[in-house]
């Protein structure tokens, strides 16, 4: 990011389907953490889906469906924070084309424009200093795919991580590679998945952390699975909620 856009004082909050249907606590965390910094956090109570998983198999026509019934829910200039690399990027970068030609074209563009990931938002516009109130800790980060890719999210969340004392950050040796979840990918291919996933817990045990952190909830739901099935010490966590134990001394 090559510019410092000016302090918002409301955001929007896009919990994303993952998060609301698995992982809640990490969505309430990272509210908790945009309204510590003087936000005013507005959920609109009618969102579901970006559309993503329709849109990766190839269903178009239901995945605009799905995404226009969105759209009416951010009016405004106020930016989206999504909790989430993968859903972030699917409404950022794909919105616009998967509206073009469409009579709702610019509202989408002007609503994909006002995205973000909650790291890149904590540390890229709210250039949020944190404190570390936990017991000593070594963790590694896990990046999607999509966050990486389309999002561009790379440093931030290391850059979060890293502002915690009592914190030490070993990152993974195969840190772009993918986890294997894929969303449908791993139900149509479950064995590469299972290669893959396996590769990636390996190298979080090779780091010696006692935490894996994520931003997307589709890595984490494989990769914790994966660690409790083989019965391993580390266990999966989002960056939201970590970040927010941390804070709170708990």
């Amino acid at each position: 990011m090559d510019h410092q856009p000016p302090k918002p004082t409301r955001v929007y909050y896009f919990g994303t389907c993952l998060v609301d249907l698995f992982f809640p606590d990490a969505g309430m965390a990272g509210i908790e953490l945009l309204q510590s910094q003087g936000l005013t956090v507005v959920f609109p109570q009618g969102q579901s889906c970006c559309g993503q998983p329709a849109y990766n198999s190839g269903y178009r026509a239901e995945s605009l469906k799905v995404a226009r019934a969105q759209l009416d829910l951010f009016p405004g200039d106020d930016p989206i924070v999504v909790p989430s690399g993968s859903c972030a990027g699917m409404m950022k970068k794909h919105w616009p084309d998967l509206f073009r030609g469409e009579p709702d074209e610019a509202k989408a563009v002007q609503v994909a424009a006002r995205v973000w990931e909650l790291t890149q938002f904590l540390v890229h516009v709210l250039d949020v200093q944190l404190t570390d109130k936990g017991e000593p800790l070594r963790v590694t980060w896990h990046a999607s795919c999509h966050a990486q890719r389309e999002m561009g999210v790379v440093e931030e969340p290391k850059a979060l991580l890293r502002q915690l004392a009592n914190v030490e950050l070993v990152e993974l040796k195969r840190e772009k590679e993918c986890c294997g979840f894929g969303g449908t990918f791993a139900v149509r291919h479950p064995e590469i998945s299972a290669a893959m996933v396996g590769d990636k817990v390996a190298d979080i045990e090779s780091t010696g952390a006692a935490r894996v952190v994520s931003g997307d909830c589709g890595c984490l739901l494989n990769i914790s699975g994966a660690l409790e099935a083989g019965a391993k010490a580390a266990r999966g966590q989002h960056i939201a909620q970590f970040l927010k134990e941390r804070i709170h001394g708990r």
